[in-house]
């Protein structure tokens, strides 16, 4: 059946790539048209486009002339004419979908096609990358194309201030990461204000390098998190705890499942370390996830592998690309748990106030693309959770690459050892050679085996991550052996010979030249002398047989290696690969079975030396089969952290909507009666009910909440005879009464601001001990599955119960907040100005509240702008015209005026309204 389905995608794969053909076919007849124009007029055909989309042309019936002006623009900026298949990629990206191309085919020239054309409908599209370095890179080289042809081109940056990021996005392209992007979502949800809100919508994104960004880095949610509870030294105790404990004798450990717990002995020991009788005793659970993540951090995660230590921070590395995740940071503890282990500085717990997974964040989009060199073997999952199907694109010349059958030794030294031959020889015949590794632990080894050997090469890991771009833009030069850890480096170009624009730049600063004062004229003696240092180094290198790609280790993926594969052969050249595998490989042991085991049965039994390999299809098979194990594996994985957050994509739309209604003007005044009396209602029934025999009402109780909810206690005794309706009229008209009273202190302006920002710090308060709340029930909700009950069926009903509770009351704890809240006041400038000359005095205002979230996880609430809280004592910041200063010996102007008469100052507002609201 899979091959049936594999079969009928394929056939729709080439009937769209036929008319994607005849699409092409159309843009080149157009070239002759566009390439006689003057710049003027070729610039001027943006607007022209524009109107006709006004008009009612479709982005469809604009595509062959939007192409056709664009790739004209492109050979008068920088120098690139769009080979025929990039216009195809092209296509497929407008047509949302993911364009598979091969590496070196022009993935990011591509994008500028369907860029330019989306960003006509004047609604910003969203160009996604991989890391700054490329965002700032491309935005730099790819807008000059844009600009030229009068289009605006943002840029997003880590750290950069947030008055920058508004122009960014007001722009008609911006470039940026796929973590700024959704970061930057999730704080204009946070934001008190309208005009703090940096994004403007989601109409369209081009997703480069879509494999590592929506599926790779899908498993890990965005979070902005505050600070919570302190346990530090808790994490410490833990750690010191489960020190020297023996496997199998004190724990338990599947790798493979990634899970791990103590044996009735080791936790024995552990409890003795820490002085506590029972863990398990523990009911609020947080011991046991203390003792879990503990566990985890000591025999699961490991230095150099999974997080490196840098200036005494834990961070984490990214598992499949090998850059490290900037910001990053494990949850649920297990960040603590690996700082204590480590011995650097534990940061406090933090606290979510604000999540969204990347599928979800993607799914806002009107309409999503991607480009990669390895899509095809996530397409069932790419079509599944996006609904982007996958279009192979031909490449612009054949892969003439040849790709060896694996190598596989017995142990991992003599796998290592093998790999340190083959790569000696190849540099000594000046064959460039690039080794791809899973680990940086990996990455050192061998560099220490080349270092013994005398064997000059670079390392790029997560370690040099700023290097990444100057080490694989030169890995193509003559005799250069280049390590790479899981191919760190993408979206760099390898060229055949080495690039001369980085030689150029390496050869100045090797004079001691300094980058800022070199002139253009130095600058293009430099160039011209890269060039013919390439050139000539390219001859040798194509004679050597081009680039040579060694993989150490298979990855868990199959796309993973797939991309190092592709790393050589690009545009035709010349290349060739080779996998080294040993029988002790994380990848073979945890997952070859039962065919892995027989092959080492027979290694053994025939006596083979340790440094020959075997080649055989039932290894290949092993081998595909153990990657398709996995396979399955994370991507269970990455569904089941989808299927969580989709409980809570319905809800944080519900919230956020709200949210943006109030910062977009809605009156909350107009709306004060409903929400007293269904907010009464609700209460009434409670303590009152009709179904409950009178004898049996908290008529007390009732009271009680009516003095905290109005904090007064005036209320008039309710009837002896009264009904339950009567109850509810009775408290619904003190409430609403205390409401009037309330509002007419205060002008209608101050009270719709007043109710705007109270009702936004009610929303995130509950929203954010609603996040906490799910964060626990996530935690333990696994446990469920014991009593033969579905975990997300569970979590879906409490998550329902709990966020109705959160509906019910929200409006609850506005009415009580803005009941019993007192305006703080403040002077106006000009008054602030006057009262300095008389008092000699410095002013300053009511102190911005901001959230008690000052330390960062992910990213820090304290960029968000968040609505300011109430300040202790029921007080929060509010705008309002307070009274002037004067001095101390100034008889008071205000003394003797009535209430309801004219103010003094001329203001034309009532007294009570303007500087007697306070006295």
């Amino acid at each position: 059946m899979p091959n049936l389905f594999s079969r009928l995608l394929s056939r729709g794969a080439d009937k769209q790539l036929k008319e994607f053909e005849q699409i092409t076919a159309q843009v080149n007849d157009l070239e002759p048209k566009f390439q006689a124009m003057s710049d003027d007029e070729l610039r001027g055909q943006t607007q022209i486009f524009r109107d006709r989309y006004a008009a009612g042309e479709s982005l469809d019936d604009l595509l062959p002339e939007a192409f056709a002006a664009m790739r004209e623009a492109s050979v008068r900026t920088v120098g690139m004419r769009h080979f025929d298949v990039q216009i195809i990629g092209a296509i497929a990206l407008h047509r949302g979908m993911i364009a598979e191309m091969k590496t070196g085919e022009g993935k990011t020239l591509v994008s500028t096609l369907a860029g330019y054309l989306n960003a006509i409908a004047g609604e910003g599209v969203h160009i996604v990358t991989v890391n700054d370095y490329l965002a700032k890179r491309d935005s730099e080289w790819m807008g000059q194309i844009y600009k030229f042809m009068g289009m605006s081109v943002g840029l997003l940056q880590n750290g950069m201030k947030l008055g920058l990021k508004k122009p960014a996005y007001a722009a008609d392209v911006t470039y940026g990461t796929n973590s700024e992007f959704g970061f930057d979502y999730l704080r204009d949800n946070m934001v008190g204000r309208a005009n703090m809100r940096v994004q403007r919508g989601h109409h369209f994104a081009i997703v480069d390098e879509v494999d590592s960004i929506l599926i790779d880095e899908a498993r890990t949610p965005l979070i902005i998190s505050g600070a919570g509870t302190k346990s530090a030294s808790t994490y410490k105790d833990f750690a010191r705890a489960v020190r020297g404990l023996t496997p199998e004798v004190d724990f338990e450990m599947d790798e493979a499942k990634h899970t791990i717990s103590a044996t009735d002995k080791g936790l024995k020991k552990i409890e003795a370390s820490l002085g506590v009788d029972d863990i398990y005793a523990d009911m609020s659970g947080q011991l046991v996830n203390h003792l879990q993540q503990a566990l985890k951090a000591q025999y699961m995660f490991h230095r150099d592998q999974q997080y490196v230590v840098m200036d005494g921070e834990v961070k984490i590395v990214d598992e499949f690309t090998g850059r490290i995740m900037e910001g990053r940071r494990y949850s649920e503890g297990l960040h603590q748990a690996i700082e204590a282990k480590e011995g650097v500085y534990v940061r406090e717990e933090n606290q979510t106030l604000a999540t969204i997974t990347l599928q979800n964040y993607f799914r806002l989009y009107d309409k999503l693309s991607g480009m990669t060199g390895t899509a095809m073997t996530e397409d069932a999952e790419f079509r599944e959770i996006y609904n982007l199907p996958v279009q192979a694109i031909p490449p612009n010349k054949p892969v003439i690459r040849v790709d060896h059958d694996d190598l596989v030794y017995q142990s991992i030294e003599a796998k290592f050892n093998a790999v340190a031959d083959d790569v000696a020889s190849r540099h000594e015949k000046g064959q460039p050679v690039l080794v791809g590794t899973v680990s940086i632990e990996s990455s050192d080894k061998l560099s220490r085996i080349l270092d013994k050997r005398g064997v000059k090469h670079e390392v790029l890991n997560a370690k040099f991550h700023e290097r990444e771009a100057q080490i694989v833009a030169q890995a193509g030069r003559e005799g250069a052996v280049t390590i790479a850890t899981n191919m760190a480096g993408r979206g760099t170009d390898i060229l055949l010979g080495g690039n001369p624009d980085v030689l150029a730049t390496d050869l100045m600063l090797d004079d001691g030249l300094e980058l800022e004062e070199v002139t253009d004229e130095q600058r293009a003696t430099y160039l011209e002398r890269a060039k013919a240092i390439c050139e000539t180094e390219k001859e040798h290198v194509l004679a050597a047989g081009g680039l040579c790609v060694i993989g150490t280790e298979r990855h868990e993926s199959r796309r993973i290696d797939n991309q190092l594969r592709g790393r050589s052969g690009r545009q035709g050249d010349p290349g060739e690969t080779q996998f080294y595998l040993s029988l002790d490989d994380d990848l073979m042991r945890l997952f070859g079975g039962d065919r892995m085991d027989r092959i080492a049965q027979m290694m053994v039994k025939y006596d083979m030396p340790a440094d020959m390999p075997i080649q055989a299809k039932m290894v290949t098979k092993a081998v595909e089969n153990a990657q398709h194990k996995v396979e399955e594996i994370n991507f269970a994985m990455r569904k089941n952290v989808l299927d969580y957050d989709d409980v809570m994509n319905k809800q944080r739309q519900v919230i956020y909507e709200e949210r943006n209604k109030i910062l977009d003007g809605k009156d909350l005044v107009d709306h004060i009666e409903g929400v007293t009396s269904d907010t009464v209602a609700r209460r009434v029934d409670e303590f009152a009910s009709e179904a409950v025999d009178v004898d049996d009402w908290d008529l007390k109780g009732l009271r009680k909440w009516v003095a905290d909810l109005t904090g007064r206690n005036d209320m008039e005794p309710f009837d002896e005879d009264a009904d339950s309706e009567d109850i509810r009229e009775a408290v619904d008209e003190f409430v609403t009464r205390c409401y009037r009273e309330k509002s007419e202190r205060l002008s209608d302006e101050i009270m719709h601001e007043l109710s705007a920002q109270v009702m936004l710090r009610v929303i995130d308060t509950r929203w954010m001990s609603y996040l906490q709340e799910m964060d626990y029930l996530k935690t333990g909700i696994g446990l469920r599955g014991f009593g033969q009950r579905d975990p997300l069926v569970e979590y879906k009903t409490e998550a329902y119960a709990a966020f109705t509770e959160l509906v019910n009351t929200m409006y609850e704890d506005f009415l009580q907040t803005i009941l019993r809240i007192e305006v703080a006041v403040a002077p106006p400038a000009q008054e602030v100005e006057e009262a300095e000359e008389l008092r000699g005095a410095k002013y300053s205002g009511p102190a911005e509240v901001d959230g008690d979230h000052g330390q960062s996880v992910t990213r820090s609430a304290r960029a968000t702008g968040a609505a300011p809280r109430p300040q202790p004592g029921g007080k929060a910041p509010a705008p309002a015209k307070p009274s002037t200063y004067r001095k101390a010996d100034d008889p008071d102007p205000y003394v003797g005026v009535g209430r309801n008469d004219p103010c003094p100052c001329g203001s034309g507002k009532k007294f009570k309204n303007c500087h007697g609201r306070n006295r």
